[in-house]
This record gives C-alpha cells, sequence and structure tokens, in this order.
C-alpha cells in the first residue's frame, strides 16, 4: 500500500488535514489515538506506566492521570526517554498492525514525532502541515489555555521548525483559511491516489526522503 507519513508542530492542524484526506478515502492511523487506547485500564502500556513512575499516576477508576504524568515527565528528559521506551515500541507496533488490515487507496499515518523516532522509514512521502510559530503558539493557546511558556517549551521539545520543511515531500501551508486548506488537501489527495495506482514499494525502509515540496 502507499503510505503517506503526516505530522507537524503542535497546533499546526495536523487532524484537521487527516480528516479531510479521511473523508475523500484515505485510511488515516493516528498514533495520537493509539497511544490513548494502549493507556487505558487493562491495556499494556498502563502497568509499565505505573511500575515506571509510580502507582500514584493511576486514579481510583484504574485510569491514568495523564496530567500528572506530563507535569512528572516534562522537564525531566530521562524520564521522558524512559516513557518514549515504553510508548513508542507499543504504538508503533499496533500502528504497523492497523496498516496492514487497511484496504483503502492509500494509508496516511499521523505521526507527531516523526522523525524524533525514525518512523519516516515506514512511509512513500512525507507530509508536513505547518504555519508560522506566532500563530502556533496563539492556536495552542486559544485551544487548550497554556501559558506562552509552557506551549514555548513544547515546541523547543520537538523538531525545529526549518528542519522538519526540508524533511518534507509535500508541505500544507495552514496558516490560511480553511477553503485554502481543502484546495491543497484536494490537490494532494489526487496526486497520492495517482501515486498508489503505479506504487511501488520502497527497497530500503532505511532510505531518505526525497526533497521534492512539489507533484
Amino acid at each position: 500500500m502507499f503510505v503517506v507519513a503526516l505530522t507537524g508542530g503542535i497546533g499546526c492542524g495536523k487532524s484537521t488535514v487527516a480528516d479531510a484526506l479521511a473523508a475523500r478515502g484515505a485510511g488515516v492511523i493516528d498514533t495520537d489515538l493509539i497511544a490513548r487506547a494502549l493507556t487505558e485500564p487493562e491495556q499494556p502500556a498502563l502497568a509499565a506506566i505505573a511500575a515506571a513512575f509510580g502507582d500514584d499516576l493511576i486514579g481510583p477508576e484504574g485510569r491514568l492521570d495523564r496530567a500528572a504524568l506530563r507535569a512528572r515527565v516534562f522537564d525531566d528528559p530521562a524520564a521522558r526517554r524512559r516513557l518514549e521506551s515504553i510508548l513508542h515500541p507499543l504504538i508503533e507496533a499496533r500502528m504497523l498492525e492497523t496498516l496492514a488490515t487497511l484496504t483503502t487507496p492509500y494509508a496516511v499515518l499521523v505521526i507527531p514525532l516523526l522523525f524524533e523516532t525514525g518512523q519516516e522509514r515506514h512511509a512513500d512521502r512525507v507530509l508536513v502541515v505547518d504555519i508560522p510559530e506566532t500563530q502556533q503558539m496563539a492556536r495552542v493557546r486559544e485551544r487548550s489555555g497554556l501559558a506562552d511558556a509552557e506551549i514555548a517549551r513544547i515546541i523547543a521539545s520537538q523538531i525545529g521548525r526549518t528542519e522538519r520543511l526540508a524533511l518534507a515531500d509535500d508541505i500544507i501551508d495552514n496558516s490560511g483559511d480553511h477553503a485554502a486548506l481543502l484546495t491543497q488537501v484536494e490537490r494532494l489527495h489526487r496526486a497520492y491516489l495517482d501515486a498508489s495506482r503505479d506504487h511501488h514499494p520502497t527497497p530500503s525502509p532505511a532510505a531518505p526522503p526525497t526533497a521534492d515540496h512539489h507533484w
């Protein structure tokens, strides 16, 4: 199957683009949703997180206190790496299992930390959703109510915008209105459909993405 990896910084509109592609027939797999499912009660990641970070992160109903976990690992790089070592392999495995079941014309893997985890190797194209950082901060502030300092720390913890754009095969500029976004989505959807018809699997999963940003 032809596979597109979709990524972008926090607040850039990855979910909006993914939903628009799904509405046009793409098979979308969102790793944030997988992560949530894996940390539900009775799921494999929950016990491992409790063992690593303490049972006090599990609420009275057996659910993960996500806010407390974020607070515990955010300013502690070692703790964050420990959490990632628990979650990322499980998320990746579940994502690939789901991918193998799709029968859609092409697949879209929504992976916020795509380059940070090296998972671009699973894709034939990398699609980056992009907005300027000032607009990014404003959207996250409006959506989540976080303080600017906290938003800036989250942005700083992700790969830089310039590097992300340089690694992209395709870019959607989400700085305009919704109609402008959908015009770009439609163009790329048609291009991905065309590519899926002529698709030949990439010879090496470790091959770097091309720098071509245009179809």
